[in-house]
C-alpha cells in the first residue's frame, strides 16, 4: 500500500507491509487527518458531529481519487493576462453508491469533480441465513461501461459486498482496471479478499485496521457507519 508523501519512493508504512500492494493507496497519516478520524471512533461523536467530520474526510478521499482520473492540458489566461497551463478533467465518471452509507460520499464527489458526473446505485443486504451479501438492486447510467467508475463505500470488513458491487459493474462491461474503490476505513483482511480476485482495481481509503471482531467488524473500528451517519443508531 501507498501513503501520498512529499517524497514518493519512500517506503510505505511498515504497518501494512503485508498488504502491500501499489495500487492500494492510503491518505497520508498527518495530524489533520488522524484527528477527524479519531472523532470518527469516538464512541460519544454524535450523529450530527459524525456526518460533518465525514464530509470532510469524504472531501481527501475524493481528491486523492481524482487524481488517478486521467485529465487534459489546458491554456487559461490569468487576470495578469499572461498564459496559465493548467489542467481540466473530461474523462466521463460514474460514482456507484452501495447504500446506504455509501451516498455519505455522494457531495464529497459532487463538489470534488469538475467533469462530466453521473451515480448509479446498489443496494446489498446480507442475508441471515447464510451470512452472504446478496444483490437487491442496481441502477447504473447507460453509458456507464465508457466511464471511469469510483464505488463508494465507507466501510470494507471482510469484502463480500465489495465484491458483489464490484462483480456487478464488470458485468455491465467496465474493466477492473476502470474501478476505484473509495473507502474511509478498511480491514486489512478486507483488502486482501479484494484484490484476491479483482487484483486490476484501485483502492483509496483513509485507514486500515489489523482485526476484525468475531462477528466481523473492523477492530478497532468506528462502529456501524450508517447507523452512526444517519442517526439511526440504538440510544
Amino acid at each position: 500500500m501507498h501513503t501520498r508523501r512529499e517524497n514518493h519512493n519512500s517506503d510505505p508504512s511498515p504497518t501494512y507491509d503485508a498488504v502491500n500492494n501499489d495500487r492500494v493507496f492510503i491518505l497520508p497519516q498527518g495530524h489533520h487527518l488522524l484527528s477527524l478520524m479519531t472523532i470518527l471512533r469516538d464512541v460519544n461523536t454524535n450523529s450530527t458531529l459524525f456526518a460533518e467530520t465525514t464530509e470532510r474526510v469524504g472531501d481527501q478521499l475524493i481528491a486523492a481519487a481524482l487524481d488517478f482520473i486521467p485529465a487534459e492540458a489546458t491554456n487559461v489566461i490569468s487576470p495578469t493576462g499572461t498564459t496559465y497551463q493548467g489542467m481540466r478533467h473530461t474523462t466521463s465518471v460514474c460514482g456507484v453508491s452501495i447504500l446506504r452509507a455509501g451516498a455519505s460520499l455522494e457531495n464529497a464527489m459532487r463538489r470534488g469533480y469538475t467533469g462530466p458526473l453521473s451515480f448509479g446505485k446498489i443496494l446489498i443486504q446480507r442475508d441471515e441465513e447464510t451470512c452472504l451479501p446478496t444483490l437487491f438492486y442496481s441502477k447504473f447510467p447507460p453509458n456507464i461501461t465508457s466511464q471511469k467508475v469510483m464505488i463508494l463505500e465507507p466501510m470494507l470488513a471482510t469484502g463480500g459486498s465489495a465484491c458483489v458491487a464490484i462483480n456487478a459493474i464488470k458485468t455491465q462491461g467496465v474493466p477492473e482496471e476502470n474501478i476505484i474503490f473509495v473507502n474511509v476505513l478498511a480491514s486489512r483482511s478486507g483488502v486482501r479478499s479484494l484484490f484476491s480476485r479483482f487484483p486490476g482495481i484501485r483502492l483509496v481509503t483513509a485507514a486500515v485496521d489489523e482485526d476484525l471482531t468475531p462477528s466481523n467488524h473492523i477492530n478497532p473500528g468506528l462502529g456501524d457507519f450508517g447507523d452512526r451517519f444517519y442517526g439511526t443508531h440504538p440510544s
